[in-house]
């Protein structure tokens, strides 16, 4: 069993990697075998800042040789060091999920001797665990950059997740504070693993190859690219790469140098990527309408509020008659509400006592709708004031999931 000292540094280093979302597995338990990656056995609970904590989240080493000036774990940084090996992690998992304290793993590691030496042991571990421990649980592997593209694509075939984290938004970035790496050795594996999943898919074979996909991380806040710039890249990997999420990790100024900033990216940056994010993904928006390449999203009100004020000629729109599309563009209607509208206007005409009982964040939407040829909100210059008061006065537990029925019922739909 691996000591607990060396275990609390590699929990340690871990914890700055933020894309470890468990969903979206379909790997089945089989006979004689422990564990399950399918949904229902692999649930998954969430802090009150949102973080996963339901998987081992844990390095195989944070003895790094690569030097990048935001990472606590760079060649560079007086940290305690330690390495485990494949079988502790492997005998440290078996334990925690028959003692209940776990429903998967999520590996990652610093890079340790060599690329190529470091994926190799992640390999090796969860092979083991598929193979010799018979372990059909949740398992999240990280993709190390400049490794042999071969042992990533073994690897994908016994993970359920991987990740190959960009880390930041620009070549020019990357070369300045992650002069190992470039763009191109994180996205060779992004776009190969993205290949060899279609083709796999087309072919129908049997097993599973990434059947929860690919997540990346995106620090921000370390270097100076804009929302726009970093939300159009992430539209393009939504696209191209077809990821399942993109994470925003709010920079933290960890260790010092002098071609970092003094401080960090602050959580309602973060958040306000999030929430452009769902947009992008969920509600039929472009990259290009939340915010110009050079400017950041606003901080006052939630990107959609910021477009739906950037149009006042599309609005308001009466709830009874507006297509779906345009419902979606109606702040404080999500998408659930949404298609609650499109239902229940079949069958009678809706007024705000409707909308109430849908879930629609009336505070919000009131000012962009009419129910029945009603209009209960404010003109057109006074809604700025309101929207950005409303969103000052909940600051306090703006970035609180479960603070409330509505604020939790909010953090698990992404209702806008």
């Amino acid at each position: 069993m691996i000591a607990a000292e060396r275990l609390r540094i590699l929990t340690e280093g871990a914890k700055f990697d933020v894309s470890c979302s468990s969903s979206g597995s379909k790997r089945r338990n089989t006979e004689g075998g422990i564990g399950n990656g399918y949904p229902a056995g692999c649930c998954h609970s969430f802090t009150p800042d949102g973080r996963c904590i339901s998987l081992l989240k844990v390095l195989l080493s944070n003895d790094c040789v690569f030097d990048c000036k935001y990472c606590v774990n760079r060649s560079a940084a007086d940290v305690p060091r330690a390495t485990a090996a494949p079988e502790e992690i492997c005998e440290l998992t078996m334990d925690f999920y028959r003692r209940n304290y776990i429903e998967g793993l999520f590996l990652s590691s610093a890079v340790h001797v060599s690329p190529d030496y470091t994926m190799e042991r992640l390999l090796l571990t969860v092979k083991k665990l598929r193979k010799e421990y018979n372990f059909h649980g949740y398992i999240h592997v990280k993709a190390i950059p400049h490794a042999d593209e071969e042992l990533v694509r073994e690897t994908a075939r016994y993970a359920d997740r991987m990740s190959c984290n960009l880390e930041l938004p620009s070549e020019k970035s990357l070369r300045l504070l992650a002069p190992q790496k470039s763009k191109e050795s994180l996205i060779t594996p992004m776009r190969d693993l993205a290949v060899q999943s279609r083709v796999f898919r087309e072919e129908k074979r049997k097993g599973l190859f990434l059947p929860a996909g690919q997540t990346t991380q995106l620090i921000v806040g370390a270097s100076p690219e804009r929302d726009g710039q970093i939300l159009r890249l992430s539209q393009d990997l939504y696209r191209r790469m077809g990821l399942k999420r993109v994470y925003y990790s709010s920079y933290l100024p960890v260790v010092h140098d002098s071609l970092l900033p003094e401080k960090g990216g602050g959580q309602l940056r973060e958040h306000r990527l999030y929430q452009a994010d769902w947009l992008l993904r969920f509600y039929g928006f472009s990259a290009e309408e939340l915010a110009p390449e050079g400017e950041d999203l606003p901080l006052e009100y939630d990107p959609k509020c910021a477009w739906a004020l950037r149009h006042p000629e599309l609005f308001p729109v009466e709830v009874n008659r507006a297509p779906l599309e345009l419902l979606l563009r109606v702040p404080g209607i999500g998408t659930k509400s949404a298609y609650k509208i499109m239902e229940a206007r079949r069958y009678a005409r809706l007024g705000f006592d409707h909308l109430k009982k849908m879930r629609v964040v009336l505070k919000r939407a009131r000012h962009f709708v009419t129910a029945g040829g009603k209009f209960c909100g404010a003109d057109e210059r006074a809604v700025r004031g309101l929207l950005a008061a409303g969103e000052r006065s909940e600051n306090a537990r703006q970035l609180n999931f479960f603070s409330d029925a509505e604020t939790a019922y909010s953090a698990l739909t992404g209702q806008l």
